[in-house]
């Protein structure tokens, strides 16, 4: 019987995480003119600012787990990019980060203390907690996106076939993409 390893879950969460944002940005790749920007019904009102927070709250939090004091200089341009190629490859940076993030890590690591940089005070938090409040994070903000595709010219891709070993076949280009096999993700 294999022996139970506490930080799987969280490198799962940040392979699924980078494959959900690739997925997702690939398909917003393919939308015309105007659709990007278009008024939209959700929590923010365009797929483009949604976008943005996404991106921003990952600046935010990935250097707060890298142990960096950024803050809200995260936040300092609501919607720091205008088109998808230029967001999307931001968006590959920080998930890389992230991804090495979760490979290094370990229970005790996992356990730690973070500070996270607010301005006038700094909140400290179990690493645990805020990698787990990120990944809830993306995933509501990624169907807020997935649902306004659905308004557009782009069908909405699959966006929950990462975890799980059978849904292998959904994801080898992805993979191949990434750098990444089944044998990394499944470990």
């Amino acid at each position: 019987m294999p022996t139970f390893d506490p930080v799987r879950p969280f490198r799962k969460l940040g392979y699924n995480n980078a494959l959900a944002n690739r997925r997702l940005l690939q398909a917003c790749t393919a939308l015309k003119p105007g659709e990007f920007e278009a008024p939209r019904t959700s929590f923010f009102p365009s797929i483009k600012e949604t976008l943005n927070h996404i991106i921003t709250v990952d600046w935010f939090y990935v250097d707060g787990l890298e142990g960096g004091t950024l803050g809200l200089k995260a936040f300092e341009v609501d919607e720091p990019f205008d088109d998808v190629s230029s967001l999307a490859e931001a968006q590959a940076k920080v998930d890389q980060r992230l991804t090495a993030l979760c490979e290094a890590l370990t229970p005790e690591r996992l356990t730690s203390t973070i500070s996270l940089h607010r301005g006038a005070r700094i909140q400290e938090e179990r690493m645990e907690d805020v990698l787990g409040h990120l990944f809830q994070h993306q995933t509501h903000h990624r169907g807020q996106v997935h649902a306004m595709l659905s308004g557009t010219s782009v069908t909405p891709p699959q966006l929950d076939e990462f975890i799980v070993a059978d849904d292998a076949r959904f994801r080898g280009e992805e993979l191949a993409g990434l750098g990444w096999s089944e044998e990394t993700l499944m470990r």
